[in-house]
């Protein structure tokens, strides 16, 4: 996460269009505005580059990550990985550990720093991988923060895309964001009713099967497949959803594909850490 989100200070388009700005308004105010105004602006046309900032976060540990190192990842992959779990703990659809759970509020904590100091936007919408140790992770992350966060008072400059008024917590399972998928049990989801009832803030996109009809058991996903996997993702938000910013809390390999697929370097988060992307989307 870093400070400030990595953030760098800068000059953009909309700081002419704002009195000031540099004095009233932090910099993730200000990039807000270059977002919405400039480079959104006048979205009239279907074939006009649409722009989104995409918090990726990672789940905090996991059990299967400590099983992981327990046994190496040389031994995990051959054997343990397929396995439902050990004499020490059980892996399939992980539950965090209590470090894992520690992380998660630690983001929390970052979060709320964010907005009342930095200033940055809380997202629109949020969406989780269905494997419970993303739905537990986005819950400790978000569910008692205060994100209807004071925005500007500067009134928008003519032509502003206004400002989305930030949303209420309403987490979203998208099963196409889930890790990595085959082979693993870590990786093999819960039934929808058995996710439904631990989680019941949480809406399930429609068609979300009762059961795990992804995962197979001799299988495991190359880098080519996830990664069609993620474009349809990022295809599906970019299409259906109108939010500027968006949360998606998924898995290090899930992630490392979205960065492939945006055309990011490859970047492994640790567990718990978050990384925003500014990303240009044009129909092609």
């Amino acid at each position: 996460m870093a400070t400030n989100f990595g953030l760098l200070e800068r000059a953009y388009e909309a700081d002419a269009l704002i009195p000031n700005c540099k004095v009233d308004l932090k910099q993730w105010e200000r990039f807000e505005k270059e977002v919405r105004t400039t480079l959104n602006r006048e979205q009239t046309s279907e074939d006009r580059p649409r722009y989104k900032v995409l918090f990726l976060g990672r789940h905090g540990q996991g059990v299967h990550n400590v099983a992981e190192r327990r046994y190496g990842t040389a031994e995990w992959d051959r054997y343990w990985a397929a396995q439902e779990g050990d004499p020490i703990a059980r892996w399939v659809d992980a539950h965090l550990t209590d470090l894992g759970v520690q992380q998660a509020q630690a983001v929390n904590a970052f979060w709320k720093l964010q907005f009342t100091e930095a200033r940055t936007p809380a997202p629109e919408s949020y969406y989780t991988s269905p494997m419970r140790r993303c739905l537990a992770t986005a819950n400790l992350t978000f569910a008692n923060l205060d994100l209807l966060s004071p925005s500007t008072s500067t009134p928008p400059p003519p032509g502003d895309i206004t400002a989305k008024e930030p949303s209420l917590y309403k987490p979203v399972v998208k099963e196409l964001l889930r890790e990595v998928n085959g082979v693993h049990t870590c990786d093999r989801r819960s039934s929808r009713s058995t996710l439904a009832a631990e989680f019941p803030n949480f809406t399930f996109e429609a068609g979300f099967a009762e059961h795990d009809e992804l995962w197979t058991p001799d299988h495991r996903e190359t880098n080519d497949e996830i990664d069609k996997r993620m474009k349809r993702l990022l295809d599906d938000i970019f299409t259906n959803d109108d939010s500027v910013f968006v949360s998606l809390t998924a898995h290090s390999g899930a992630i490392c594909s979205l960065l492939r697929v945006l055309g990011h370097r490859e970047f492994r988060l640790p567990t718990g850490a978050v990384i925003p992307v500014l990303v240009k989307a044009v129909t092609v």
